[in-house]
Order: C-alpha cells, then structure tokens, then sequence
C-alpha cells in the first residue's frame, strides 16, 4: 500500500510540474491524486479509522484554505477600490534592479509580521500595477516568494512552521530573531543579487491601463479608507491570535466579517452610485482565483494521506537513525519542505524530538546531541530556517509559492531552471551563517 501511495503522490507531482507541457491544470491533478490516495489508503485499513484520519486531516487543511480566501478577499477589496494606488504612486524608481530590492525588502519585513502566504498575495497585486512584462513580472514575484519565505522564518509569527514550534514551547521570541535573522538576510540578499543580472538593466515598463486613476464612483477618501481598512484587518490577525490563542484563521474570519460592514455601510451612505460600480464583497468574492483554492485542497490532503500511513514519521525516524547530526537532519528536512508541506514534516519532527531539559541531557549518553533539542536549542532553530526558507526550493513548496504560481500562471518548469539554484545557494548560505554562529559561540 505504501509503495503506490508513494508512486500515485510522485506521478500526480510530476504531471503537476510539467503542467505546461501536459496543458493539464495543476488543480485538476491535485484533486484526483488527492482521491486516488485517500483510496488507496482505505482500501488498506479500517474504514472508521479511514474517516476519523480524513476528517482531521480536512479539518487541518480548512483552515488554510478558509484562511487563504479571506486574505485573498481582503487584498482583491483594497485593489478594486484603487488601494494601491497610494502605494505604487510613492514608487518613483522606475530601474529594474533599485525597485527589485525595494521590494524585497518590504517583502522580507512585511512577512515578519504578517505571515508569508499574505505578504505574498499582497505584494504580488502590487507588483501587477508595477511591472507590465509578464516574464519580468516572474522574477520579481519570485524574489517575492523567496523573501516571504526568509522572512517568515525569523519570526515567531512569520510562518506557520514557527508559530507552531513557539506554541508549542520549542523556542521563545528574542532567542529565535537573534539568532535567524542574519541567516534569513543572507538567504535572501543573494539570490536578489544574482537574480538583479537576469532582469539588466534599465528601466520597468508599466502597464497601461490607468491603473493610477481610481475606479468609477470611489472617491480618494473611500479608497485610502478601504486601504487603511484592509491593512489594519490582515494585522489584526497575529494579534489576536497572541490574545486569544485561538487560530489564526478565526482573526481572519473577524476581520473580513468587520472590513465586509464596513463597505455595506459605506455604499449604502452612497445613494447616488449605480449598483454596477460597487464593489461590495459580495461581488468581489467572486473575482478569487478558486482554481488555486482547490490546488491547495488536493496537494495539503494527499500529504495528509501521506502523514496518516506514517509515511514521512518514517522518513523522520531514518534520518534520526542513520545520520544522527542536527544540520544534515535539518538540512535534509529542508531540502523535503520544497516537495511535501513543512506543516507534517515539522509536526513530525516535534513529536519525535520532545523539548529537552537540564536533567535529560546531563544523563543521556550523548549529551553533546541532545543538548541542540533544548528550548531555544540549535535544532529547533535550524527546523525554524530549514523548513521555512527550504520551501523557496520549489515553487510549490511553500504557501507563498502556490499563491504566486496561482497568481501569475508560473511555470514549474521555468522556476525550475531560473529560480531554484538561487535558491538552494541562498539556503545553503544562510546554513554556513547559523554554523559560524554556532560554532562563535561554542568558542
């Protein structure tokens, strides 16, 4: 059963990667590797056992998706009613490579605060009203992933790989930004480097459809309201989570429940405006890419389907077994977060490595290894970076990616040749750094 478990999951991922060669949409596999492995897996098991495991595994993935649609609602909202607009008009470079570092570099703090997936969403409808060349607009957006990606990493709330290991007691706040934000500048600083030579020099042409002017029946006032609106309601979000210790999608749900009022309000104080020229979000809702909804669906449940037959516990409890060394382990699990989700893998990792303490590694028989799984260890920051900046490997190997693949029609294969090399040289760059550190401080 577990060897074409295996096979249906690597076939399904091979038809999604040559996704224009096949002219077969991702979405569409995604589902029907998604069936045909939860298939598999109840042919081979007890149907209850089966359904318990499925619903656990929905209920997990739920929240990403009914997470990605608010924050895909909210973004669409602010652009429909020339949000924007006061953002790109403050943007005066028009050069290629001064504007791809600013935007990294918003990139990269932005998803500190916000998580990955929203910085993401967010700065690649900005970029549409930035860049009119739809390749040149890849790498720009690549870079964004990249940066959203390394800059999650460094944050307790960045990334949902860190939010689960702070709330589960594996690192603390100050310890994890000291320690991970030099390595994530690094992993991100030079594949922008390097990608500044793809793109020249010169100037970005942008596009031409009078995206400067505010659409019909917005006034400047109920654009820069709508902006402030959206902003506060996606900040919002890790805030109240802290608060309440509730998901992070519930705060989303609050917020586009609240941002949804407010526009209600707002129109309806407008009794001259034509009913076509609203943008409620009963109408904007519509405009969500669905297609990228149900890509996420299909790709986050077959994994589950894969955790649930204890698939990646095993590959767990191999590298624990065979290698038995904290930078190759959490390199290694790294490397996989680019093919498999880093929420299992990391999950996986938390349950077979419990949080040390003083006692434990005074009386171990290998107290050097066991010391790195304290809280705040080395291990647990390493995890932090590795599953985090791992997943830029691949363009579907994050949530930010699979956002920028859905929203700008990537190529697997072309982020492939273009974009993974600097990647994994950005990743290994910033691994050197962690070890130099550690090894400083053992010094």
């Amino acid at each position: 059963m577990i060897p074409s478990m295996i096979l249906l999951f690597a076939t399904g991922y091979l038809f999604i990667a040559l996704e224009h060669k096949t002219r077969v949409n991702k979405s569409a596999v995604a589902l029907v590797m998604c069936g045909a492995i939860w298939s598999l897996y109840a042919l081979a098991g007890p149907t209850a056992d089966t359904t318990s495991q499925l619903l656990a595994r929905l209920g997990d993935t739920c929240e990403i998706l009914v997470y990605l649609i608010g924050a895909m609602t909210i973004v669409e909202l602010i652009d429909v009613h020339g949000g924007f607009n006061a953002i790109t008009a403050r943007i005066a470079t028009r050069d290629k490579r001064r504007l791809l570092w600013l935007l990294v570099t918003i990139t990269f703090f932005m998803s500190a605060v916000l998580d990955n997936m929203t910085t993401a969403i967010v700065m690649i409808m900005l970029l549409r009203r930035i860049v009119a060349d739809r390749r040149e607009r890849w790498t720009f957006a690549s870079m964004i992933v990249i940066a959203a990606n390394s800059g999650g990493a460094w944050s307790p709330i960045g990334d949902v790989t860190t939010i689960m290991l702070w709330m589960r007691g594996n690192i603390t706040s100050l310890p994890l930004m000291e320690s991970l934000l030099l390595p994530c500048l690094v992993s991100t600083a030079i594949p922008t480097a390097i990608a500044a030579r793809y793109i020249g020099r010169g100037e970005t042409a942008r596009p031409e459809t009078g995206t400067d002017s505010l659409p019909e029946g917005v006034t400047p006032r109920m654009s820069r309201t709508i902006l402030v609106a959206g902003v506060a309601g996606l900040l919002f979000v890790p805030v109240f989570k802290e608060l309440t210790s509730l998901p992070p999608y519930m705060g989303m749900i609050l917020s586009l429940g609240a941002i949804w009022l407010l526009t209600e309000i707002l129109y309806d104080r407008r009794h001259d405006q034509r009913e076509s020229a609203q943008n409620r979000v009963a109408k904007v809702i519509r405009r969500i890419d669905m297609p990228t909804i149900l890509f996420f669906l299909g790709i986050l449940m077959a994994v589950g389907a894969l955790q649930s037959a204890g698939i990646l516990d095993r590959a767990a409890g191999w590298l624990d077994a065979e290698i038995h060394e904290v930078f190759t382990i959490a390199g290694a699990i790294g490397l996989l977060s680019s093919v498999v989700d880093n929420v299992p893998l990391v999950a996986a990792c938390i349950g077979m490595y419990p949080v040390a303490d003083a006692a434990a590694v005074a009386a171990s028989a290998d107290p050097a290894f066991l010391s790195s799984f304290v809280r705040d260890g080395l291990f647990w920051h390493l995890m932090a970076y590795c599953a985090g900046v791992g997943g830029s490997l691949l363009i579907i190997g994050s949530a930010a990616g699979v956002v920028a693949m859905g929203l700008e029609k990537i190529e697997f294969g072309w982020y492939l040749r273009r974009i993974s090399l600097l990647a994994l040289v950005g990743y290994a760059a910033g691994m050197l750094v962690i070890l130099a550190e550690h090894l400083l401080v053992g010094w």
